[in-house]
């Protein structure tokens, strides 16, 4: 089992920044692929940004390239998401995974463990 845990979401300007991040416990953080979805209220889950397990290889949704960034740290166990430029249709609950596939994942059945969710909210 893997243990995810957000934090970082709150309420932020349009414009603004927020990082969020996401720290793993339970099972060796570097044999898992890691990504970030997102839930608009009434909406399915979607797709924000993933990495692979050494971090080398990163891809993000069209709607969050050049303003969202996805890193982590191995020796912390953490995956982070750099949100820059935020705008309002930005809301939602932001979803850290884990994933033990190897390659980088996009879809949200390659992912086994989900943190609970972190909500952030963007004001205009």
């Amino acid at each position: 089992q893997v243990q995810l845990v957000e934090s970082g979401g709150g309420l932020v300007q349009a414009g603004g920044s927020l990082r969020l991040s996401c720290t793993a416990s339970g099972r060796t953080f570097t044999n898992f692929g890691m990504g970030w979805f997102r839930q608009f209220p009434g909406k399915e889950r979607e797709f924000v940004a993933a990495i692979t397990r050494s971090g080398i290889t990163t891809d993000y949704a069209d709607s969050v390239k050049g303003r969202f960034t996805i890193s982590r740290d191995n020796a912390k166990n953490t995956v982070y998401l750099q949100m820059n430029s935020l705008k309002p249709e930005d809301t939602a609950v932001y979803y850290c995974a884990a994933s033990s596939l190897y390659y980088l994942q996009k879809d949200q059945p390659s992912y086994q463990y989900w943190g609970q969710g972190t909500q952030v909210t963007v004001s205009s």
